[in-house]
Protein backbone atom coordinates (compact mmCIF):
# COMPACT_ATOMS: atom_id res chain seq x y z
CA UNK A 1 0.00 0.00 0.00
CA UNK A 2 2.96 2.41 0.87
CA UNK A 3 4.82 1.62 -2.44
CA UNK A 4 1.40 2.07 -4.59
CA UNK A 5 0.68 5.50 -2.89
CA UNK A 6 4.12 6.29 -3.37
CA UNK A 7 4.26 5.82 -7.02
CA UNK A 8 0.55 7.51 -7.33
CA UNK A 9 2.39 10.62 -5.66
CA UNK A 10 5.01 10.32 -8.26
CA UNK A 11 2.99 10.13 -11.04
CA UNK A 12 0.80 13.38 -9.74
CA UNK A 13 3.66 15.35 -9.01
CA UNK A 14 5.25 14.64 -12.64
CA UNK A 15 1.92 14.77 -14.10
CA UNK A 16 1.46 18.22 -12.76
CA UNK A 17 5.11 19.51 -13.88
CA UNK A 18 4.48 18.07 -17.71
CA UNK A 19 0.97 20.27 -18.12
CA UNK A 20 2.67 23.24 -16.67
CA UNK A 21 5.86 22.48 -18.86
CA UNK A 22 3.16 21.99 -22.16
CA UNK A 23 0.70 25.23 -21.24
CA UNK A 24 -0.79 25.65 -24.57
CA UNK A 25 -1.24 22.27 -25.55
CA UNK A 26 -3.09 21.43 -22.14
CA UNK A 27 -5.12 24.27 -22.75
CA UNK A 28 -6.55 23.03 -26.54
CA UNK A 29 -7.14 19.98 -24.74
CA UNK A 30 -9.49 21.66 -22.09
CA UNK A 31 -11.02 23.77 -24.80
CA UNK A 32 -12.13 20.12 -26.80
CA UNK A 33 -13.25 18.94 -23.47
CA UNK A 34 -14.92 21.76 -21.92
CA UNK A 35 -18.17 21.40 -24.62
CA UNK A 36 -18.47 18.03 -23.36
CA UNK A 37 -18.27 18.54 -20.12
CA UNK A 38 -20.60 21.32 -19.85
CA UNK A 39 -23.35 19.87 -22.04
CA UNK A 40 -23.21 16.71 -19.40
CA UNK A 41 -23.54 19.29 -16.58
CA UNK A 42 -26.58 21.59 -18.08
CA UNK A 43 -28.54 18.85 -19.43
CA UNK A 44 -28.08 17.27 -15.77
CA UNK A 45 -28.71 20.49 -13.87
CA UNK A 46 -31.94 21.09 -16.50
CA UNK A 47 -33.85 17.75 -16.27
CA UNK A 48 -33.41 18.98 -12.48
CA UNK A 49 -34.94 22.25 -12.74
CA UNK A 50 -37.30 20.87 -15.36
CA UNK A 51 -38.42 18.09 -12.89
CA UNK A 52 -38.40 20.76 -10.16
CA UNK A 53 -40.69 22.89 -12.33
CA UNK A 54 -43.13 20.28 -13.41
CA UNK A 55 -43.60 19.19 -9.90
CA UNK A 56 -44.41 22.52 -8.79
CA UNK A 57 -46.87 23.20 -11.59
CA UNK A 58 -48.88 19.68 -9.98
CA UNK A 59 -48.68 20.32 -6.64
CA UNK A 60 -50.41 23.60 -7.16
CA UNK A 61 -53.21 21.65 -8.79
CA UNK A 62 -53.49 18.30 -6.97
CA UNK A 63 -51.21 18.86 -3.93
CA UNK A 64 -48.38 17.61 -2.28
CA UNK A 65 -47.17 13.90 -2.46
CA UNK A 66 -48.82 12.08 0.74
CA UNK A 67 -51.27 13.58 0.43
CA UNK A 68 -54.91 11.98 -0.14
CA UNK A 69 -57.93 13.31 -1.89
CA UNK A 70 -61.67 12.45 -1.35
CA UNK A 71 -64.20 12.98 -3.98
CA UNK A 72 -67.73 12.33 -3.72
CA UNK A 73 -69.98 10.09 -6.06
CA UNK A 74 -73.58 11.50 -5.84
CA UNK A 75 -75.77 13.88 -3.95
CA UNK A 76 -77.39 15.35 -1.15
CA UNK A 77 -78.41 18.04 0.72
CA UNK A 78 -76.67 16.79 3.81
CA UNK A 79 -73.19 16.40 2.08
CA UNK A 80 -71.88 20.24 2.76
CA UNK A 81 -73.19 19.88 6.76
CA UNK A 82 -71.41 16.31 7.22
CA UNK A 83 -68.32 17.81 5.77
CA UNK A 84 -68.10 20.99 7.31
CA UNK A 85 -68.45 19.15 11.08
CA UNK A 86 -66.28 16.21 10.47
CA UNK A 87 -63.24 18.84 9.47
CA UNK A 88 -63.97 21.77 11.54
CA UNK A 89 -60.83 22.62 13.59
CA UNK A 90 -58.67 19.87 12.21
CA UNK A 91 -55.37 20.27 10.92
CA UNK A 92 -55.12 16.42 9.14
CA UNK A 93 -57.91 17.40 7.04
CA UNK A 94 -59.25 20.19 4.88
CA UNK A 95 -62.16 20.64 3.15
CA UNK A 96 -63.12 22.81 -0.51
CA UNK A 97 -66.07 23.84 -1.53
CA UNK A 98 -66.08 25.40 -4.95
CA UNK A 99 -69.44 27.34 -6.52
CA UNK A 100 -70.16 30.54 -8.82
CA UNK A 101 -69.72 34.35 -7.90
CA UNK A 102 -70.03 37.39 -9.55
CA UNK A 103 -68.63 40.48 -8.09
CA UNK A 104 -70.03 43.82 -9.52
CA UNK A 105 -73.07 45.55 -10.81
CA UNK A 106 -76.03 43.90 -9.50
CA UNK A 107 -78.36 42.40 -12.13
CA UNK A 108 -75.86 42.68 -15.08
CA UNK A 109 -74.10 39.71 -16.76
CA UNK A 110 -70.50 39.34 -16.34
CA UNK A 111 -67.28 40.40 -18.74
CA UNK A 112 -66.29 36.87 -18.52
CA UNK A 113 -69.62 34.65 -18.49
CA UNK A 114 -69.14 30.80 -17.12
CA UNK A 115 -65.42 32.41 -15.14
CA UNK A 116 -63.91 32.23 -18.13
CA UNK A 117 -60.12 33.38 -18.33
CA UNK A 118 -59.82 37.43 -19.43
CA UNK A 119 -58.22 36.32 -22.54
CA UNK A 120 -60.83 35.18 -24.07
CA UNK A 121 -59.07 31.65 -24.96
CA UNK A 122 -62.43 30.00 -23.54
CA UNK A 123 -64.93 32.06 -25.80
CA UNK A 124 -68.12 33.67 -25.09
CA UNK A 125 -70.58 30.93 -24.96
CA UNK A 126 -73.92 31.63 -23.29
CA UNK A 127 -73.77 30.43 -19.38
CA UNK A 128 -75.05 27.32 -18.58
CA UNK A 129 -77.77 26.78 -16.05
CA UNK A 130 -78.79 23.25 -13.86
CA UNK A 131 -81.75 21.96 -11.98
CA UNK A 132 -81.08 19.73 -8.62
CA UNK A 133 -81.29 16.38 -10.41
CA UNK A 134 -78.35 17.98 -13.09
CA UNK A 135 -80.45 18.76 -15.96
CA UNK A 136 -78.64 21.90 -17.72
CA UNK A 137 -79.17 24.43 -20.91
CA UNK A 138 -77.92 27.53 -21.68
CA UNK A 139 -79.46 30.62 -20.23
CA UNK A 140 -81.40 32.72 -22.38
CA UNK A 141 -80.17 36.44 -22.72
CA UNK A 142 -82.94 37.62 -20.34
CA UNK A 143 -82.15 35.46 -17.71
CA UNK A 144 -78.12 36.25 -17.96
CA UNK A 145 -79.00 40.16 -17.73
CA UNK A 146 -77.72 42.67 -19.74
CA UNK A 147 -74.03 43.02 -19.92
CA UNK A 148 -72.22 45.34 -17.35
CA UNK A 149 -69.12 45.79 -15.14
CA UNK A 150 -69.26 42.18 -13.75
CA UNK A 151 -66.65 39.83 -12.99
CA UNK A 152 -67.43 36.10 -12.29
CA UNK A 153 -65.12 34.15 -10.62
CA UNK A 154 -64.26 30.21 -8.89
CA UNK A 155 -65.67 31.16 -5.33
CA UNK A 156 -63.91 28.15 -2.80
CA UNK A 157 -64.74 28.51 0.38
CA UNK A 158 -62.13 26.71 2.85
CA UNK A 159 -62.28 25.32 6.07
CA UNK A 160 -58.52 26.04 7.09
CA UNK A 161 -55.36 26.77 5.94
CA UNK A 162 -55.02 24.70 2.25
CA UNK A 163 -51.47 25.28 1.90
CA UNK A 164 -50.13 22.58 4.13
CA UNK A 165 -52.16 20.62 1.17
CA UNK A 166 -51.41 22.83 -2.17
CA UNK A 167 -48.60 25.03 -1.53
CA UNK A 168 -49.43 28.38 -3.34
CA UNK A 169 -47.91 31.08 -3.95
CA UNK A 170 -47.74 34.38 -2.04
CA UNK A 171 -47.80 37.10 -5.37
CA UNK A 172 -49.22 39.80 -3.14
CA UNK A 173 -50.95 41.10 0.47
CA UNK A 174 -51.17 37.80 2.76
CA UNK A 175 -53.27 34.11 2.51
CA UNK A 176 -57.01 33.92 4.75
CA UNK A 177 -56.29 34.56 8.70
CA UNK A 178 -58.18 31.81 10.21
CA UNK A 179 -56.73 32.72 13.95
CA UNK A 180 -59.43 35.49 13.79
CA UNK A 181 -62.96 35.91 14.37
CA UNK A 182 -64.95 35.39 11.21
CA UNK A 183 -66.18 38.47 9.89
CA UNK A 184 -69.19 39.57 7.93
CA UNK A 185 -67.63 41.17 5.28
CA UNK A 186 -65.76 38.28 3.71
CA UNK A 187 -62.15 38.27 2.91
CA UNK A 188 -61.11 37.46 -0.42
CA UNK A 189 -57.79 35.98 -2.05
CA UNK A 190 -57.61 36.31 -5.75
CA UNK A 191 -55.76 34.01 -7.74
CA UNK A 192 -53.47 36.02 -10.52
CA UNK A 193 -56.13 35.46 -13.13
CA UNK A 194 -58.66 36.71 -11.22
CA UNK A 195 -56.58 39.86 -9.97
CA UNK A 196 -55.60 40.71 -13.58
CA UNK A 197 -59.69 41.01 -14.64
CA UNK A 198 -59.70 43.13 -11.15
CA UNK A 199 -57.34 45.08 -12.14
CA UNK A 200 -58.67 45.92 -15.90
CA UNK A 201 -62.04 46.34 -15.15
CA UNK A 202 -63.23 48.14 -12.33
CA UNK A 203 -66.32 47.01 -10.67
CA UNK A 204 -68.25 47.60 -7.49
CA UNK A 205 -67.43 45.69 -4.04
CA UNK A 206 -70.52 43.61 -4.54
CA UNK A 207 -70.71 39.98 -4.74
CA UNK A 208 -73.86 37.48 -5.64
CA UNK A 209 -73.05 33.70 -4.19
CA UNK A 210 -76.21 31.82 -5.59
CA UNK A 211 -78.08 30.67 -2.25
CA UNK A 212 -77.12 33.92 -0.20
CA UNK A 213 -79.72 35.90 1.72
CA UNK A 214 -78.34 38.75 0.23
CA UNK A 215 -75.35 40.39 -1.66
CA UNK A 216 -72.40 40.27 0.22
CA UNK A 217 -69.32 43.08 0.31
CA UNK A 218 -65.87 41.32 -0.02
CA UNK A 219 -62.54 42.97 0.78
CA UNK A 220 -59.53 41.85 -1.40
CA UNK A 221 -56.89 40.85 0.87
CA UNK A 222 -54.04 39.04 -1.58
CA UNK A 223 -53.59 37.45 -4.47
CA UNK A 224 -51.82 33.78 -4.81
CA UNK A 225 -50.52 31.49 -8.23
CA UNK A 226 -52.56 28.77 -7.74
CA UNK A 227 -52.02 27.28 -11.47
CA UNK A 228 -55.61 27.76 -12.25
CA UNK A 229 -55.88 29.82 -15.56
CA UNK A 230 -59.91 30.18 -14.86
CA UNK A 231 -60.42 33.62 -12.44
CA UNK A 232 -60.42 32.00 -8.92
CA UNK A 233 -61.41 33.72 -5.00
CA UNK A 234 -60.66 31.88 -1.79
CA UNK A 235 -62.62 32.59 1.35
CA UNK A 236 -63.23 31.50 4.70
CA UNK A 237 -66.16 28.86 5.06
CA UNK A 238 -67.62 30.71 8.39
CA UNK A 239 -67.59 33.92 6.74
CA UNK A 240 -69.50 32.34 3.63
CA UNK A 241 -72.03 31.06 5.75
CA UNK A 242 -72.79 33.33 7.59
CA UNK A 243 -75.05 34.44 3.82
CA UNK A 244 -75.46 31.09 2.82
CA UNK A 245 -76.66 28.06 4.69
CA UNK A 246 -74.62 24.68 5.04
CA UNK A 247 -77.14 22.74 2.82
CA UNK A 248 -76.79 25.15 -0.24
CA UNK A 249 -73.13 25.72 -0.24
CA UNK A 250 -72.87 22.89 -3.17
CA UNK A 251 -74.07 25.08 -5.91
CA UNK A 252 -75.92 22.02 -8.44
CA UNK A 253 -75.76 24.25 -11.22
CA UNK A 254 -71.42 24.50 -10.74
CA UNK A 255 -70.47 23.13 -7.44
CA UNK A 256 -67.84 21.46 -6.33
CA UNK A 257 -66.29 19.73 -3.33
CA UNK A 258 -63.37 17.84 -2.67
CA UNK A 259 -61.34 16.95 0.97
CA UNK A 260 -57.77 17.07 1.42
CA UNK A 261 -56.57 14.75 3.71
CA UNK A 262 -53.13 13.37 5.92
CA UNK A 263 -52.23 10.18 4.20
CA UNK A 264 -52.55 8.81 7.83
CA UNK A 265 -55.86 10.33 9.48
CA UNK A 266 -59.07 8.79 11.27
CA UNK A 267 -61.15 11.37 8.89
CA UNK A 268 -61.01 9.46 5.75
CA UNK A 269 -63.27 6.36 7.42
CA UNK A 270 -65.11 8.39 9.60
CA UNK A 271 -66.32 10.24 6.65
CA UNK A 272 -67.29 7.84 4.49
CA UNK A 273 -68.70 6.23 6.82
CA UNK A 274 -70.78 9.25 7.23
CA UNK A 275 -71.39 9.88 3.33
CA UNK A 276 -72.45 6.81 2.85
CA UNK A 277 -75.38 6.49 5.09
CA UNK A 278 -77.05 9.10 3.04
CA UNK A 279 -76.21 7.37 -0.39
CA UNK A 280 -73.04 9.21 -0.95
CA UNK A 281 -70.06 6.92 -2.23
CA UNK A 282 -66.46 8.62 -1.56
CA UNK A 283 -63.59 7.37 -3.74
CA UNK A 284 -59.84 8.58 -2.60
CA UNK A 285 -56.19 9.13 -4.01
CA UNK A 286 -52.76 9.71 -2.90
CA UNK A 287 -51.21 11.88 -4.56
CA UNK A 288 -47.70 10.55 -5.90
CA UNK A 289 -46.58 13.18 -8.56
CA UNK A 290 -42.95 12.38 -8.07
CA UNK A 291 -43.51 8.85 -8.70
CA UNK A 292 -46.59 9.35 -11.53
CA UNK A 293 -43.24 11.40 -13.35
CA UNK A 294 -40.44 9.17 -13.08
CA UNK A 295 -40.59 7.69 -16.07
CA UNK A 296 -41.03 10.02 -18.40
CA UNK A 297 -38.53 12.64 -16.70
CA UNK A 298 -36.40 9.89 -17.00
CA UNK A 299 -36.42 8.95 -20.81
CA UNK A 300 -36.17 12.60 -21.37
CA UNK A 301 -32.77 12.84 -19.42
CA UNK A 302 -31.53 9.26 -21.31
CA UNK A 303 -32.14 11.30 -24.71
CA UNK A 304 -30.20 14.28 -23.38
CA UNK A 305 -27.47 12.68 -21.86
CA UNK A 306 -26.87 10.41 -25.24
CA UNK A 307 -26.86 13.62 -27.14
CA UNK A 308 -23.97 15.47 -24.39
CA UNK A 309 -22.29 11.97 -24.44
CA UNK A 310 -21.73 12.44 -27.96
CA UNK A 311 -20.43 16.08 -27.50
CA UNK A 312 -18.12 14.53 -24.44
CA UNK A 313 -16.61 11.56 -26.94
CA UNK A 314 -15.08 14.73 -29.17
CA UNK A 315 -13.44 16.16 -26.12
CA UNK A 316 -11.76 12.90 -25.29
CA UNK A 317 -10.55 12.50 -29.41
CA UNK A 318 -9.11 15.81 -28.44
CA UNK A 319 -7.40 14.90 -25.22
CA UNK A 320 -6.80 11.45 -27.13
CA UNK A 321 -4.71 12.74 -29.95
CA UNK A 322 -3.11 15.64 -27.83
CA UNK A 323 -1.80 12.48 -25.86
CA UNK A 324 -0.47 10.79 -28.48
CA UNK A 325 1.37 13.55 -29.89
CA UNK A 326 2.44 14.58 -26.45
CA UNK A 327 4.20 10.42 -25.86
CA UNK A 328 5.43 10.90 -29.24
CA UNK A 329 7.63 13.72 -28.28
CA UNK A 330 8.90 12.61 -24.80
CA UNK A 331 9.98 9.07 -26.21
CA UNK A 332 13.45 9.16 -25.23
CA UNK A 333 12.24 10.77 -22.31
CA UNK A 334 10.00 7.79 -21.33
CA UNK A 335 13.30 5.76 -22.57
CA UNK A 336 15.91 7.10 -20.35
CA UNK A 337 13.13 7.36 -17.46
CA UNK A 338 12.80 3.43 -18.13
CA UNK A 339 16.59 2.95 -18.23
CA UNK A 340 17.04 4.64 -15.06
CA UNK A 341 14.85 1.44 -13.60
CA UNK A 342 11.48 3.34 -13.54
CA UNK A 343 8.42 0.77 -13.98
CA UNK A 344 6.30 0.94 -16.79
CA UNK A 345 3.12 1.24 -14.20
CA UNK A 346 4.54 4.64 -12.81
CA UNK A 347 5.20 5.74 -16.98
CA UNK A 348 1.57 4.97 -18.03
CA UNK A 349 0.63 6.91 -14.28
CA UNK A 350 2.64 9.81 -15.33
CA UNK A 351 0.41 10.50 -18.80
CA UNK A 352 -2.59 9.26 -17.53
CA UNK A 353 -2.19 11.61 -14.77
CA UNK A 354 -1.53 14.24 -17.12
CA UNK A 355 -5.54 13.66 -18.72
CA UNK A 356 -7.20 13.07 -15.82
CA UNK A 357 -5.74 16.09 -14.08
CA UNK A 358 -6.68 17.93 -17.28
CA UNK A 359 -10.55 15.97 -17.09
CA UNK A 360 -11.09 17.25 -13.26
CA UNK A 361 -9.75 20.76 -13.75
CA UNK A 362 -12.25 21.02 -17.25
CA UNK A 363 -14.71 19.53 -14.78
CA UNK A 364 -14.39 22.13 -12.24
CA UNK A 365 -14.94 24.85 -14.86
CA UNK A 366 -17.56 23.68 -16.25
CA UNK A 367 -19.31 23.29 -12.90
CA UNK A 368 -18.27 27.71 -12.25
CA UNK A 369 -19.61 28.20 -15.39
CA UNK A 370 -23.09 26.32 -14.70
CA UNK A 371 -23.01 28.04 -11.72
CA UNK A 372 -23.12 31.56 -12.36
CA UNK A 373 -25.37 30.61 -15.79
CA UNK A 374 -28.07 29.47 -13.29
CA UNK A 375 -27.24 32.48 -10.64
CA UNK A 376 -27.88 34.79 -14.01
CA UNK A 377 -31.00 33.20 -15.04
CA UNK A 378 -32.76 33.16 -11.29
CA UNK A 379 -31.55 37.23 -11.46
CA UNK A 380 -33.27 38.08 -14.86
CA UNK A 381 -36.08 35.58 -14.90
CA UNK A 382 -36.66 34.74 -11.37
CA UNK A 383 -39.42 37.68 -10.73
CA UNK A 384 -41.56 36.27 -13.74
CA UNK A 385 -41.24 32.55 -13.05
CA UNK A 386 -41.98 31.78 -9.70
CA UNK A 387 -40.26 27.91 -9.82
CA UNK A 388 -36.96 30.01 -10.39
CA UNK A 389 -36.73 32.18 -6.77
CA UNK A 390 -34.62 30.40 -4.07
CA UNK A 391 -33.41 27.77 -6.99
CA UNK A 392 -29.83 26.12 -6.13
CA UNK A 393 -27.49 24.67 -8.29
CA UNK A 394 -28.64 20.98 -8.44
CA UNK A 395 -25.65 18.77 -6.22
CA UNK A 396 -26.68 16.25 -8.85
CA UNK A 397 -24.85 18.35 -12.05
CA UNK A 398 -22.00 18.89 -10.20
CA UNK A 399 -21.39 15.05 -9.80
CA UNK A 400 -22.08 14.17 -13.43
CA UNK A 401 -19.49 16.98 -14.46
CA UNK A 402 -17.40 15.39 -11.84
CA UNK A 403 -17.89 11.84 -13.11
CA UNK A 404 -17.99 13.33 -17.24
CA UNK A 405 -14.50 14.69 -16.40
CA UNK A 406 -13.30 11.67 -14.52
CA UNK A 407 -14.53 9.03 -17.83
CA UNK A 408 -13.13 11.65 -19.90
CA UNK A 409 -9.45 11.77 -18.57
CA UNK A 410 -9.83 8.03 -18.56
CA UNK A 411 -10.97 6.82 -21.91
CA UNK A 412 -8.99 10.18 -23.56
CA UNK A 413 -5.13 9.01 -21.62
CA UNK A 414 -5.21 5.33 -21.45
CA UNK A 415 -4.14 5.04 -25.25
CA UNK A 416 -1.63 7.24 -24.61
CA UNK A 417 -0.83 5.69 -21.65
CA UNK A 418 0.02 1.66 -22.87
CA UNK A 419 1.92 3.42 -25.51
CA UNK A 420 4.43 5.03 -23.18
CA UNK A 421 4.67 2.12 -20.79
CA UNK A 422 5.59 0.25 -23.67
CA UNK A 423 8.42 1.69 -25.00
CA UNK A 424 11.42 -0.02 -24.76
CA UNK A 425 15.09 0.85 -23.17
CA UNK A 426 17.01 0.98 -26.19
CA UNK A 427 14.77 4.05 -27.51
CA UNK A 428 17.55 5.88 -25.81
CA UNK A 429 20.55 5.11 -27.65
CA UNK A 430 18.49 7.86 -29.72
CA UNK A 431 19.35 10.22 -27.71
Amino acid sequence: MIRFSGRFRSAFIIGIQGIRARKTRTLLSMVSLFLGVLAVVIVQAGASIAERAQLANLELAVGLDGTKTMGLGGASPQVGPIILDTVKGRQDAMALVGMQAIIGEPGVRPVNPDAAPFDGSWGHSAPMVCDAVGNCREQTAQESGPEGQAIEVRLTAVTGDVRKFRPYRPVSGRWLDFTTMPALAPSLVLNKEAAKGFTTHRVPAEMRVAGASANLTPRFVGVVDDGDSRPRAYVRVDELSHWVPTTKLIDPSFGEVQVLLDAETPVEQVLASKLKAVNVETYTELINSRKDQEKELAMLRMIFLAMAGLVLLIGVAGILNVGLATVGERVEEFALRRAVGTPRALLAGIVLAETLITGMLTAALAIGASVGGLKLLVTLFGDSEPFLQGLAFPWDAGVAGIIAGLIAGILGGIVPALRAAGIPIATVMRA
